[in-house]
């Protein structure tokens, strides 16, 4: 099933969406990865607020190339979600709703999603220059040391995605494996 998403995130939408649901984000997201993450804990350690309001948000992991001449943002293809892990828990706890990368997630992000009603989204790797063309708007908000590392903020306009954990702990690649397994006795 395919379904159309407003971001930031609302309650109902996020238990509606099952994992394997195909998805189609627009409005306005995050990037950050792992050396920002680690500073945005840093903040929140030293009890500090965040360079933008997490509640209901999206992260993307994600760290662009540059833009090229009429473009808002260079290839913007997702990045491996584990080296977040550390990290995603404490930012769920305090509103984060949404994350989009790569791979696999440790047992303690899957049990964090569960407990905050969030949800992990897979998008595609090697289809970076085409999530580009959903980025609409690109706008550097912190960390503008860390080059392309750097948090920014997204405008996107249907940026596909898949849902890979859902809200209830439903995880595609799991049930992906079973069913393939199923289908080859």
């Amino acid at each position: 099933m395919e379904v159309k998403i407003s971001v930031p995130l609302i309650e109902e939408d996020i238990k509606k969406l099952k994992a394997g649901d195909r998805v189609l984000l627009s409005g306005y997201i995050y990037t950050a990865r792992d050396a920002a993450h680690k500073r945005l804990v840093e903040l929140l350690d030293r009890g500090e607020s965040l360079p933008f309001n997490i509640d209901n948000e999206v992260i993307y992991y994600v760290g662009p190339t540059p833009e090229k001449p009429g473009q808002v943002v260079g290839s913007a293809g997702p990045t491996t979600s584990y080296r977040m892990d550390s990290y995603a828990p404490r930012l769920m706890d305090i509103g984060l709703k949404g994350m989009i990368g790569k791979g696999s997630r440790s047992k303690e992000v899957i049990e964090s999603i569960i407990k905050n009603k969030a949800v992990y989204f897979g998008a595609i790797g090697g289809a970076a220059a085409l999530i580009s063309k959903t980025i609409k708007e690109s706008k550097i908000i912190a960390y503008e040391d860390l080059g392309s590392e750097a948090i920014r903020k997204f405008k996107v306009v249907d940026f596909p995605a898949i849902v890979i954990i859902d809200s209830q702990g439903r995880n595609l690649y799991e049930e992906g494996q079973k069913e393939y397994l199923k289908s080859v006795k």
